[in-house]
């Protein structure tokens, strides 16, 4: 199409600078045309408009882009996406109006220099990680993430790039699983791109989500070695060697990689995507909480995997046969993050082998769950409950508390965290790492003391179930409910006094 110029107007709308020139498509800022009559339709944000490059000799993969992404715009929501305002079809003049997000992508924070540390490495995969997950409850896959499509927003406050909220762009490539796969219909051969592009989408399979946990893998290689880790292909068959090949590891290119860091990095980078993290939530798990990953060969590596491996694995690629792709969301709710609450302090062995049983049956009928064990101790308690010890001790004390309370669980085919919090709110704390771990259930003991007075006011058990983001499991003592009375008078079994 031909560019637009400053001042002209397009189905109601006014249109400002051009902020973006690509390849793909133009970008211009807009408002409402207030003289046709739109002045009513302010929708409270600064908006964009995108027209799509349709120039004589273009493939047909932008107009089949224009129309996916047309598509999939309005039928996505939350922080990790820009809101859609309106759009205009192929017929007339195809276009997107959507929210305008102040912030910067992640290729121009890369070419800036401006990463420099493990540790905002780790905040972006997390971010990264989040957003993919919110796409996948909705049952899209991106399928192109890169530096390009993830913008990072700048702080409200002026304080720069808030790593912790990534916004994801250009849907142009991607799936909807309750929505005609275009791209898949009209084009038969891989579609991404080449240096972000996950195995199976070489071979033409497209919608798994543990395709775009790849592409991240790829992009937290570039921020931890400032490499590529297959390089940029620019052949099918040079594409193709990932579904065999493991990348160099990242120590080999960066010696003081830390291993928690190249555990991750190359688990997500798996040929086969079941070896991958099953779910965003779940890499957004280990990258926020390093010091809970479990570390195998893969993180210790220095040395590159031999020939004969890649060998063998070339010989298995050859005759492989991929199956069909999970529903996004049938895949993430498959394997939840599973989150106990465990009491700090005054709980009997009732209460715990109670909470014990519920936790098993939970995970037993997860396979793929994994458990996160929380409990929180009350600000300014922690040192000072615990005699002349520092509060690191005692931090150290509580936590094996909690992996001994879970040691007797089966849990052979999950992964188990644990982690004590200091907060004045004890529920608001709780709510809060559910939120911020995407935790899908929460089992905590349901409180028995003064059963009368919950009438009247909110216990911690009741305020979470309110307000959680998740479903929640109140366990009560496994006890007959007539002695529940006789606890409450007996201060040696008040089970919850602290709740």
């Amino acid at each position: 199409m031909k560019r637009l110029s400053a001042g002209q107007k397009l189905d109601g709308f006014l249109i400002h600078e051009c902020i973006h020139s690509g390849g793909m498509a133009y970008i211009y800022k807009v408002e409402y045309d207030l003289a046709s009559g739109h002045n009513t339709l302010n929708p409270g944000f600064d908006m964009v408009l995108k027209i799509p490059r349709m120039r004589d000799g273009d493939s047909a993969e932008n107009i089949i882009g224009f129309e996916i992404e047309r598509q999939i715009s309005p039928a996505v929501s939350g922080n990790h996406v820009p809101r859609f305002v309106a759009s205009g079809d192929v017929g007339n003049t195809p276009y997107l109006v959507m929210e305008y997000i102040d912030g910067t992508t992640l290729e121009a924070e890369m070419e800036n220099g401006n990463i420099k540390d493990d540790q905002t490495i780790a905040r972006i995969g997390a971010a990264m990680a989040r957003a993919a997950h919110s796409l996948h409850k909705q049952n899209v896959c991106h399928l192109d993430l890169k530096p390009a499509n993830v913008l990072f927003r700048y702080r409200k406050d002026g304080g720069g790039v808030d790593w912790d909220q990534a916004v994801l762009l250009d849907f142009g490539l991607s799936c909807h699983a309750h929505y005609p796969d275009l791209m898949a219909e009209e084009l038969r051969k891989a579609v991404g791109s080449p240096t972000w592009i996950a195995p199976e989408q070489v071979v033409g399979v497209r919608g798994d989500p543990r395709s775009d946990l790849f592409a991240i893998g790829v992009m937290l290689y570039q921020l931890t070695t400032n490499r590529t880790p297959f390089g940029s292909p620019t052949t099918p068959s040079g594409m193709r060697q990932r579904l065999w090949m493991d990348p160099v590891p990242p120590k080999l290119r960066r010696s003081n990689v830390p291993d928690w860091l190249q555990e991750v990095i190359l688990k997500c980078l798996e040929p086969e995507a079941r070896r991958r993290y099953p779910s965003g939530a779940h890499l957004a798990f280990d990258l926020t909480n390093p010091g809970q990953v479990k570390i195998t060969a893969r993180g210790k590596q220095i040395t590159r995997t031999s020939f004969w491996i890649h060998f063998k694995r070339w010989i298995r690629a050859a005759g492989m046969e991929y199956e069909p792709s999970p529903l996004p969301n049938q895949q993430v709710d498959s394997v939840p993050i599973v989150m106990v609450a465990l009491p700090s302090r005054e709980v009997s062995d009732d209460i715990l082998f109670s909470l014990r049983e519920a936790t098993q049956r939970s995970m037993g009928l997860r396979r793929g769950a994994r458990l996160a064990v929380v409990t929180v101790i009350e600000s300014g308690l922690l040192g000072s409950s615990h005699g002349d010890q520092s509060e690191t001790e005692a931090q150290r004390n509580m936590l094996t508390i909690l992996k001994n309370w879970a040691a007797p669980l089966d849990l052979d085919a999950h992964h188990a965290s644990f982690h004590v919090l200091e907060a004045s709110d004890v529920a608001e704390a709780l709510l809060n790492y559910a939120a911020g771990n995407h935790a899908s259930l929460i089992i905590m003991g349901a409180a028995t003391r003064g059963l009368k007075m919950q009438r009247l006011i909110a216990t911690i058990p009741i305020k979470v179930a309110m307000y959680a983001p998740c479903s929640v499991m109140l366990v009560k003592p496994n006890l007959p409910f007539e002695l529940l009375g006789q606890m409450e008078e007996d201060d040696g079994l008040d089970v919850f006094k602290n709740w």
